[in-house]
């Protein structure tokens, strides 16, 4: 084994500090700002990262201008109903995919990964048309249903299905276990990283998502809360300070699922790593 050099290892903890500045800076930054209260001035030079008044004054004037909370509830019902929906068919996909024999399941994996190429934009006069015909424009129903199932997520549950020993199987099978026992008692308890790995996937880009929203909602009872955030861009344009605790809001589920479940989540990219 080589030996790293001192001036090598400092060149990787300067680099990887670049990166965490990069990326967690702006998040910070937004938190700092979100607490300054109006007579702060977030422009001077040099710039001030700590509040020097913290104040929660701008999460209630968010709330004061906008239906924050109901929007919030709004995107809370989507992306826990989209995890459902994903972890159950996806995992029940996937280890059809994975481990049952039928005509035609070669072609159904190509499927789903020719789906993983088609853009979003691409289809979604297809996907508002069916929503119109079916009488759910303007519901959460409609919010849901395009990515209840997402073929990445499909995906994932396969190759972690396949990476499995087929032995283990084998012995349930000489022991009388039937397809839903096995799949049930012996498959999903040896997947679980990957499992949070999809509801984290399936919670992130429910929440986030703002295009489909965006289309199928008309009534604002109905707005998600990146739809309602943006809905009122113009009022919050003047007061970067609202912009900053909106955007705190609309992230902090993000931080509080990825914390809950990251232990699973670093253990569920080995098991669902694509093989060749």
């Amino acid at each position: 084994m080589t030996r790293t050099s001192g001036w090598e290892k400092a060149l990787r903890y300067l680099l990887m500090l670049a990166v965490l500045g990069i990326t967690v800076g702006p998040f910070l930054w937004q938190l700092s700002t979100s607490f300054k209260g109006a007579t702060e001035d977030i422009y001077t030079y040099p710039p001030g990262f700590l509040p020097e008044h913290p104040t929660l004054g701008n999460y209630s004037g968010v709330a004061d201008i906008i239906p924050v909370w109901d929007y919030a509830l709004n995107s809370l019902k989507v992306a826990l109903t989209n995890v459902v929906t994903n972890l159950v068919g996806a995992s029940l996909a996937g280890y059809a995919l994975a481990r049952l024999r039928f005509r035609g399941r070669r072609l159904a994996g190509l499927a789903f990964v020719a789906a993983l190429l088609v853009p979003l934009e691409s289809v979604v006069i297809a996907q508002f048309t069916m929503m119109r015909d079916l009488h759910l424009n303007n519901t959460l129903t409609a919010v849901v249903l395009p990515g209840a199932v997402g073929a990445l997520n499909v995906l994932l549950m396969r190759n972690a299905f396949a990476n499995l020993p087929y032995e283990i199987e084998e012995a349930a099978v000489i022991d009388g276990a039937n397809v839903w026992q096995r799949f049930l008692r012996i498959a999903l308890p040896s997947v679980r990283g990957t499992l949070a790995v999809v509801a984290i996937f399936s919670f992130m880009g429910a929440w986030d998502d703002f295009l489909w929203p965006l289309i199928v909602l008309s009534d604002s009872d109905h707005f998600t809360l990146t739809v309602g955030l943006n809905y009122l861009h113009g009022t919050f344009q003047q007061n970067p300070r609202l912009v900053a605790a909106g955007t705190i809001v609309a992230v902090a589920p993000l931080i509080v699922l990825f914390a809950c479940l990251q232990r699973y989540f670093f253990r569920g990219v080995g098991e669902g790593a694509v093989k060749g």
